[in-house]
Protein backbone atom coordinates (compact mmCIF):
# COMPACT_ATOMS: atom_id res chain seq x y z
CA UNK A 1 0.00 0.00 0.00
CA UNK A 2 2.75 2.43 0.95
CA UNK A 3 4.66 1.68 -2.26
CA UNK A 4 1.52 2.21 -4.33
CA UNK A 5 0.84 5.58 -2.66
CA UNK A 6 4.41 6.65 -3.34
CA UNK A 7 4.18 5.60 -7.02
CA UNK A 8 0.97 7.55 -7.53
CA UNK A 9 2.38 10.51 -5.67
CA UNK A 10 5.59 10.32 -7.68
CA UNK A 11 3.73 10.39 -10.99
CA UNK A 12 1.51 13.29 -9.94
CA UNK A 13 4.56 15.12 -8.62
CA UNK A 14 6.18 14.56 -12.01
CA UNK A 15 3.30 16.45 -13.62
CA UNK A 16 3.38 19.33 -11.15
CA UNK A 17 6.98 19.89 -10.04
CA UNK A 18 8.39 20.91 -13.46
CA UNK A 19 5.72 23.61 -13.64
CA UNK A 20 6.08 25.11 -10.16
CA UNK A 21 7.90 28.11 -11.64
CA UNK A 22 4.84 28.90 -13.77
CA UNK A 23 2.59 28.69 -10.72
CA UNK A 24 4.86 31.05 -8.80
CA UNK A 25 4.93 33.49 -11.75
CA UNK A 26 1.12 33.44 -11.84
CA UNK A 27 0.95 33.87 -8.06
CA UNK A 28 3.24 36.90 -8.09
CA UNK A 29 1.35 38.56 -10.93
CA UNK A 30 -1.93 37.92 -9.15
CA UNK A 31 -0.70 39.12 -5.76
CA UNK A 32 0.66 42.35 -7.20
CA UNK A 33 -1.76 43.45 -9.89
CA UNK A 34 -5.34 42.30 -9.20
CA UNK A 35 -7.67 45.07 -7.94
CA UNK A 36 -7.14 44.01 -4.31
CA UNK A 37 -3.41 43.33 -4.80
CA UNK A 38 -0.32 45.15 -3.58
CA UNK A 39 -0.03 47.49 -6.59
CA UNK A 40 -3.27 47.17 -8.59
CA UNK A 41 -2.89 47.54 -12.34
CA UNK A 42 -5.87 46.84 -14.58
CA UNK A 43 -3.77 46.27 -17.70
CA UNK A 44 -1.29 43.85 -16.15
CA UNK A 45 -4.02 42.06 -14.22
CA UNK A 46 -5.40 40.86 -17.57
CA UNK A 47 -2.65 38.21 -17.48
CA UNK A 48 -4.18 36.49 -14.46
CA UNK A 49 -7.23 34.88 -16.06
CA UNK A 50 -5.61 33.42 -19.21
CA UNK A 51 -2.70 32.04 -17.19
CA UNK A 52 -4.82 30.07 -14.73
CA UNK A 53 -7.49 29.04 -17.24
CA UNK A 54 -5.25 28.13 -20.19
CA UNK A 55 -1.50 28.21 -19.52
CA UNK A 56 -1.24 26.24 -16.28
CA UNK A 57 -3.65 23.39 -17.17
CA UNK A 58 -2.07 23.04 -20.63
CA UNK A 59 1.38 22.82 -19.05
CA UNK A 60 0.08 20.11 -16.70
CA UNK A 61 -1.52 18.23 -19.60
CA UNK A 62 1.62 18.44 -21.73
CA UNK A 63 3.83 17.29 -18.88
CA UNK A 64 1.52 14.38 -18.05
CA UNK A 65 1.51 13.21 -21.67
CA UNK A 66 5.28 13.58 -22.01
CA UNK A 67 5.87 11.48 -18.89
CA UNK A 68 4.07 8.62 -20.61
CA UNK A 69 5.38 8.97 -24.15
CA UNK A 70 7.83 11.81 -24.63
CA UNK A 71 7.21 14.98 -26.59
CA UNK A 72 4.59 13.49 -28.93
CA UNK A 73 2.60 12.22 -25.99
CA UNK A 74 2.87 15.68 -24.44
CA UNK A 75 1.55 17.36 -27.57
CA UNK A 76 -1.49 15.07 -27.71
CA UNK A 77 -2.05 15.58 -23.98
CA UNK A 78 -1.91 19.37 -24.38
CA UNK A 79 -4.43 19.38 -27.24
CA UNK A 80 -6.74 17.10 -25.28
CA UNK A 81 -6.49 19.50 -22.33
CA UNK A 82 -7.69 22.39 -24.50
CA UNK A 83 -10.79 20.35 -25.26
CA UNK A 84 -11.84 20.26 -21.62
CA UNK A 85 -10.86 23.90 -21.00
CA UNK A 86 -13.01 25.40 -23.74
CA UNK A 87 -16.50 26.15 -22.54
CA UNK A 88 -15.70 25.55 -18.87
CA UNK A 89 -15.99 28.32 -16.31
CA UNK A 90 -13.56 26.73 -13.85
CA UNK A 91 -9.80 25.99 -14.16
CA UNK A 92 -9.50 22.41 -15.40
CA UNK A 93 -6.48 21.17 -13.45
CA UNK A 94 -8.08 17.86 -12.53
CA UNK A 95 -9.12 17.34 -16.14
CA UNK A 96 -5.58 18.11 -17.31
CA UNK A 97 -4.16 15.53 -14.91
CA UNK A 98 -6.54 12.97 -16.43
CA UNK A 99 -6.45 13.65 -20.16
CA UNK A 100 -2.76 14.57 -20.33
CA UNK A 101 -1.46 11.11 -19.36
CA UNK A 102 -4.38 9.53 -21.25
CA UNK A 103 -3.26 11.29 -24.42
CA UNK A 104 0.30 10.08 -23.97
CA UNK A 105 -0.81 6.51 -23.28
CA UNK A 106 -3.10 6.37 -26.32
CA UNK A 107 -0.38 7.82 -28.55
CA UNK A 108 1.95 5.09 -27.40
CA UNK A 109 -0.64 2.41 -28.13
CA UNK A 110 -1.47 3.84 -31.58
CA UNK A 111 2.22 3.99 -32.49
CA UNK A 112 2.62 0.41 -31.38
CA UNK A 113 0.03 -0.63 -33.96
CA UNK A 114 0.94 1.70 -36.85
CA UNK A 115 4.73 1.89 -36.76
CA UNK A 116 5.39 -1.78 -37.66
CA UNK A 117 3.14 -1.35 -40.71
CA UNK A 118 4.52 2.02 -41.84
CA UNK A 119 6.47 1.90 -45.15
CA UNK A 120 9.99 3.29 -45.09
CA UNK A 121 10.01 7.01 -45.82
CA UNK A 122 6.49 7.59 -44.57
CA UNK A 123 7.30 7.60 -40.85
CA UNK A 124 7.00 11.36 -40.33
CA UNK A 125 3.77 11.60 -42.31
CA UNK A 126 2.11 8.73 -40.44
CA UNK A 127 3.37 9.89 -37.05
CA UNK A 128 2.13 13.47 -37.52
CA UNK A 129 -1.26 12.52 -38.90
CA UNK A 130 -1.91 9.80 -36.32
CA UNK A 131 -1.02 12.16 -33.47
CA UNK A 132 -3.10 14.96 -34.98
CA UNK A 133 -6.16 12.79 -35.52
CA UNK A 134 -5.92 11.28 -32.04
CA UNK A 135 -5.41 14.69 -30.43
CA UNK A 136 -8.41 16.10 -32.28
CA UNK A 137 -10.64 13.21 -31.22
CA UNK A 138 -9.57 13.57 -27.58
CA UNK A 139 -10.16 17.33 -27.68
CA UNK A 140 -13.68 16.77 -29.01
CA UNK A 141 -14.39 14.10 -26.39
CA UNK A 142 -13.04 16.37 -23.70
CA UNK A 143 -15.31 19.17 -24.84
CA UNK A 144 -18.52 17.13 -24.91
CA UNK A 145 -17.88 14.45 -22.26
CA UNK A 146 -15.01 14.88 -19.79
CA UNK A 147 -15.43 18.61 -19.15
CA UNK A 148 -19.12 18.37 -18.20
CA UNK A 149 -18.38 15.48 -15.84
CA UNK A 150 -15.85 17.59 -13.94
CA UNK A 151 -18.31 20.49 -13.82
CA UNK A 152 -20.86 18.09 -12.33
CA UNK A 153 -18.28 17.17 -9.70
CA UNK A 154 -17.93 20.86 -8.87
CA UNK A 155 -21.68 21.11 -8.30
CA UNK A 156 -21.51 18.01 -6.09
CA UNK A 157 -18.83 19.58 -3.89
CA UNK A 158 -20.88 22.75 -3.66
CA UNK A 159 -24.00 20.84 -2.61
CA UNK A 160 -22.02 18.94 0.03
CA UNK A 161 -20.64 22.14 1.54
CA UNK A 162 -24.06 23.76 1.70
CA UNK A 163 -25.67 20.66 3.25
CA UNK A 164 -23.05 20.44 6.02
CA UNK A 165 -23.33 24.13 6.86
CA UNK A 166 -27.13 23.98 6.87
CA UNK A 167 -26.89 21.00 9.26
CA UNK A 168 -24.66 23.09 11.58
CA UNK A 169 -21.72 20.74 11.00
CA UNK A 170 -19.44 23.62 10.08
CA UNK A 171 -16.07 21.99 10.91
CA UNK A 172 -16.92 18.97 8.73
CA UNK A 173 -17.61 21.31 5.82
CA UNK A 174 -13.84 21.66 5.59
CA UNK A 175 -13.61 18.20 4.02
CA UNK A 176 -15.32 19.08 0.72
CA UNK A 177 -14.00 22.66 0.88
CA UNK A 178 -10.36 21.58 0.95
CA UNK A 179 -10.86 19.03 -1.85
CA UNK A 180 -12.60 21.66 -3.96
CA UNK A 181 -9.86 24.19 -3.22
CA UNK A 182 -6.95 22.06 -4.39
CA UNK A 183 -8.89 21.34 -7.58
CA UNK A 184 -8.97 25.13 -8.11
CA UNK A 185 -12.70 25.34 -7.42
CA UNK A 186 -12.10 27.67 -4.47
CA UNK A 187 -13.75 30.72 -6.01
CA UNK A 188 -16.85 28.74 -6.95
CA UNK A 189 -17.20 27.49 -3.37
CA UNK A 190 -16.35 30.81 -1.71
CA UNK A 191 -18.26 33.27 -3.85
CA UNK A 192 -21.00 30.90 -4.94
CA UNK A 193 -21.96 29.45 -1.54
CA UNK A 194 -20.07 30.76 1.46
CA UNK A 195 -20.22 34.48 0.65
CA UNK A 196 -24.03 34.62 0.14
CA UNK A 197 -24.58 32.64 3.37
CA UNK A 198 -22.12 34.91 5.14
CA UNK A 199 -23.85 38.07 3.97
CA UNK A 200 -27.13 36.84 5.45
CA UNK A 201 -25.53 35.90 8.77
CA UNK A 202 -23.48 39.11 8.93
CA UNK A 203 -26.58 41.24 8.37
CA UNK A 204 -28.07 39.76 11.56
CA UNK A 205 -25.02 39.33 13.80
CA UNK A 206 -22.53 41.81 12.39
CA UNK A 207 -20.09 39.03 11.52
CA UNK A 208 -20.12 35.55 9.99
CA UNK A 209 -17.94 32.46 10.32
CA UNK A 210 -18.70 31.63 6.67
CA UNK A 211 -16.17 34.23 5.54
CA UNK A 212 -13.41 32.30 7.36
CA UNK A 213 -14.05 28.78 6.12
CA UNK A 214 -12.37 29.01 2.71
CA UNK A 215 -10.16 32.08 3.19
CA UNK A 216 -8.30 30.95 6.33
CA UNK A 217 -4.58 31.04 5.40
CA UNK A 218 -3.50 28.98 8.42
CA UNK A 219 -3.75 25.39 7.08
CA UNK A 220 -2.03 26.32 3.82
CA UNK A 221 0.76 28.00 5.77
CA UNK A 222 1.27 24.87 7.87
CA UNK A 223 1.37 22.70 4.75
CA UNK A 224 4.03 24.84 3.09
CA UNK A 225 6.05 25.00 6.31
CA UNK A 226 6.03 21.19 6.48
CA UNK A 227 7.45 21.01 2.94
CA UNK A 228 10.08 23.57 3.86
CA UNK A 229 10.96 21.74 7.09
CA UNK A 230 11.00 18.06 6.06
CA UNK A 231 10.39 18.08 2.31
CA UNK A 232 12.97 17.44 -0.37
CA UNK A 233 13.96 18.68 -3.78
CA UNK A 234 12.11 21.38 -5.69
CA UNK A 235 9.19 21.57 -3.30
CA UNK A 236 11.46 22.24 -0.32
CA UNK A 237 13.35 24.90 -2.25
CA UNK A 238 10.25 26.65 -3.57
CA UNK A 239 8.23 26.52 -0.33
CA UNK A 240 9.62 29.77 1.21
CA UNK A 241 8.59 31.82 -1.82
CA UNK A 242 5.21 30.10 -1.88
CA UNK A 243 4.71 31.00 1.79
CA UNK A 244 5.17 34.70 1.05
CA UNK A 245 2.71 34.57 -1.86
CA UNK A 246 0.16 32.53 0.10
CA UNK A 247 0.20 34.00 3.60
CA UNK A 248 1.07 37.62 2.90
CA UNK A 249 -0.19 37.89 -0.67
CA UNK A 250 -3.36 35.91 -0.06
CA UNK A 251 -3.02 33.76 -3.19
CA UNK A 252 -3.99 30.37 -1.80
CA UNK A 253 -3.75 28.73 -5.22
CA UNK A 254 0.03 28.69 -4.86
CA UNK A 255 -0.13 25.77 -2.38
CA UNK A 256 -2.62 23.68 -4.37
CA UNK A 257 0.09 22.04 -6.54
CA UNK A 258 1.85 20.90 -3.37
CA UNK A 259 -1.24 18.82 -2.55
CA UNK A 260 -1.94 17.70 -6.12
CA UNK A 261 1.63 16.41 -6.39
CA UNK A 262 1.23 14.36 -3.20
CA UNK A 263 -2.51 13.74 -2.72
CA UNK A 264 -2.17 12.19 0.73
CA UNK A 265 -1.28 15.69 1.98
CA UNK A 266 -4.98 16.55 1.77
CA UNK A 267 -5.16 14.85 5.18
CA UNK A 268 -2.97 17.62 6.61
CA UNK A 269 -5.28 20.23 5.11
CA UNK A 270 -8.34 18.50 6.56
CA UNK A 271 -6.74 18.28 10.00
CA UNK A 272 -5.69 21.93 10.01
CA UNK A 273 -8.95 23.18 8.58
CA UNK A 274 -11.20 21.21 10.93
CA UNK A 275 -9.08 22.22 13.95
CA UNK A 276 -9.25 25.88 12.93
CA UNK A 277 -13.01 25.74 12.35
CA UNK A 278 -13.55 24.19 15.79
CA UNK A 279 -11.65 27.12 17.31
CA UNK A 280 -13.71 29.57 15.26
CA UNK A 281 -16.94 27.96 16.48
CA UNK A 282 -15.85 27.84 20.15
CA UNK A 283 -14.66 31.47 20.19
CA UNK A 284 -17.53 32.78 18.08
CA UNK A 285 -15.11 34.14 15.51
CA UNK A 286 -16.29 35.74 12.30
CA UNK A 287 -15.55 38.40 9.72
CA UNK A 288 -17.68 41.27 8.49
CA UNK A 289 -17.09 40.47 4.80
CA UNK A 290 -15.10 38.18 2.53
CA UNK A 291 -11.35 38.99 2.69
CA UNK A 292 -9.98 39.32 -0.83
CA UNK A 293 -7.39 38.08 -1.40
CA UNK A 294 -7.20 35.77 1.62
CA UNK A 295 -4.01 37.16 3.15
CA UNK A 296 -3.38 37.65 6.85
CA UNK A 297 -3.70 41.41 6.26
CA UNK A 298 -7.12 41.06 4.61
CA UNK A 299 -8.27 38.73 7.38
CA UNK A 300 -7.35 41.33 9.98
CA UNK A 301 -8.96 44.12 8.00
CA UNK A 302 -12.28 42.21 7.87
CA UNK A 303 -12.22 41.29 11.58
CA UNK A 304 -14.73 43.22 13.71
CA UNK A 305 -13.51 45.20 16.69
CA UNK A 306 -12.90 42.87 19.63
CA UNK A 307 -12.87 39.76 17.46
CA UNK A 308 -9.15 39.42 16.79
CA UNK A 309 -8.45 36.72 19.36
CA UNK A 310 -10.79 34.14 17.87
CA UNK A 311 -9.69 34.80 14.29
CA UNK A 312 -5.96 34.75 15.09
CA UNK A 313 -6.34 31.69 17.34
CA UNK A 314 -8.07 29.74 14.57
CA UNK A 315 -5.45 30.72 12.00
CA UNK A 316 -2.63 29.76 14.38
CA UNK A 317 -4.18 26.43 15.38
CA UNK A 318 -4.88 25.59 11.74
CA UNK A 319 -1.26 26.30 10.81
CA UNK A 320 0.20 24.29 13.70
CA UNK A 321 -2.02 21.24 13.18
CA UNK A 322 -1.49 21.24 9.42
CA UNK A 323 2.27 21.55 9.93
CA UNK A 324 2.44 18.68 12.42
CA UNK A 325 0.28 16.33 10.36
CA UNK A 326 1.96 17.35 7.08
CA UNK A 327 5.44 16.82 8.51
CA UNK A 328 4.47 13.38 9.79
CA UNK A 329 3.08 12.41 6.39
CA UNK A 330 6.16 13.62 4.53
CA UNK A 331 8.39 11.61 6.84
CA UNK A 332 6.33 8.44 6.32
CA UNK A 333 5.50 9.03 2.63
CA UNK A 334 8.11 11.37 1.13
CA UNK A 335 7.41 12.86 -2.28
CA UNK A 336 9.05 10.77 -4.97
CA UNK A 337 10.16 13.09 -7.76
CA UNK A 338 10.39 11.52 -11.21
CA UNK A 339 13.48 12.26 -13.22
Amino acid sequence: MRERVQRVGGFMAGMVIPNIGAFIAWGLITAFFIPTGWIPNENLAKLVGPMIVYLLPILIGFTGGSLIYGHRGGVVGAVATVGIIVGSDIPQFLGAMIVGPLGGWLTKKVDGVLQPMTPSGFEMLINNFSAGILAGILALLGRVAIGPVILAGNNLFAAGVQALITSRLIPLADIPIEVAKVLFLNNAINHGILAPLGVQASAQAGKAIHFLLETNPGPGLGLLLSYWWVGKGNFKQSAPGAILIHFFGGIHEIYFPYVLAHPIMIVAMWAGGIAADIVFVITGAGLVATPSPGSIFAEMAMTPRGGYFGVLAGILVGAVVSFLVGSSILKAYPVREQT
